[in-house]
């Protein structure tokens, strides 16, 4: 049996638990949850649906069941197949992967409720080169809005110490989208109970634990992108494929707006950039058309660009 459907034969991924307390009455409230299903790192869509009303003792396995042609093994805990794409599809190592809210799941689709307001999003990808990609941004404004398992956190922007006008420029987006995020310093205390956006440049936001992983790979922090100095000084962002290898690199004006987790921590976003220029270019990304199913966005020359960088079939449907 391969290595990685051993793994999802247990039920649990083996991922950080979401832990931590919810703010109000630990619900989500009222309201739609949507389901998308894509391909290739959220480069080809396969289908999308909505369910207005959530069914008593809704899981995610359930509304892929109905809303989607699946198949099964495990007993029905583990999906092998959605709308005829089976697992190993395309050759190497690749398999379908949930995420609820932009936040890899910690157990089984059979045993993950779904909540009003979630957004559950399943991606057929390689896997060989990042076996978890633990958070996303694809969802936003999720987790932000809505927190995950039905549970809110606080939000707060971690903020470099040159960069008050872009971490304000941050804030602003997510209060367009009734985000009220607090604003502490690089540094400040983190634990398990608290949603981060780290805002400054690479140079600054480097000193902090969870961006730090962003410069040890793709199998550390799941993000397609490899942070480092630039040979005339400064820095540069090497952009990879799906396979981590560099298919190019990008110096001076290049952002980044990309999630991960560290330790037991909720998940962090890293909105930064090479310099104040690329820092400024990370900031206007943060808008839930750009960022809508992707793993992690750069700005390349101004340009929006999804990593990992895929190339994506003639004739194939996108976004």
């Amino acid at each position: 049996m391969p290595r990685r459907a051993t793994w999802l034969a247990t039920g649990l991924l083996t991922a950080l638990a979401l832990a931590g307390c919810s703010l109000g009455p630990g619900t989500s409230g009222s309201g739609d949850a949507r389901l998308a299903v894509t391909r290739d790192f959220g480069a080809r869509v396969v289908l999308r649906a909505t369910e207005k009303k959530i069914p008593g003792g809704e899981t995610v396995m359930r509304m892929l069941e109905r809303n989607a042609k699946i198949d099964t093994r495990y007993g029905g805990r583990f999906v092998e197949s959605i709308e005829g794409v089976e697992s190993g599809t395309g050759g190497g190592q690749r398999d379908w992967f949930y995420y609820v809210n932009g936040i890899e799941a910690d157990v089984g689709a059979a045993e993950r409720d779904v909540h009003a307001n979630d957004r559950v999003w399943w991606d057929y990808h390689r896997w060989d080169a990042a076996m978890r990609v633990p958070a996303v941004v694809g969802s936003f404004p999720e987790p932000f809005l809505h927190g995950s398992d039905g549970k809110r956190f606080p939000v707060r922007i971690d903020c470099a110490k040159d960069a008050s006008d872009a971490c304000s420029a941050v804030a602003k987006r997510l209060e367009s989208v009734d985000i009220v995020p607090s604003i502490a310093a690089i540094g400040a205390g983190a634990g398990k109970e608290l949603l981060r956006l780290v805002v400054g440049e690479w140079k600054d936001v480097r000193a902090d634990g969870a961006s730090y992983q962003l410069a040890q790979g793709p199998d550390k922090s799941g993000v397609f992108l490899h942070p480092g100095p630039a040979p005339g000084g400064g820095f540069e962002f090497d952009l990879l494929n799906d396979a981590g290898q560099v298919v190019r690199t990008s110096g001076a004006g290049t952002g980044l707006v990309a999630a991960t987790r560290f330790e037991e921590q909720q998940p962090t976003w890293v909105v930064t950039g090479t310099d104040q220029a690329g820092l400024d270019a990370a900031v206007r990304l943060i808008s839930p058309g750009t960022l809508r199913d992707r793993f992690a966005v750069a700005s390349v020359a101004g340009k929006a660009e999804p990593l990992p960088v895929v190339p994506v079939a003639a004739g194939s449907e996108k976004r």
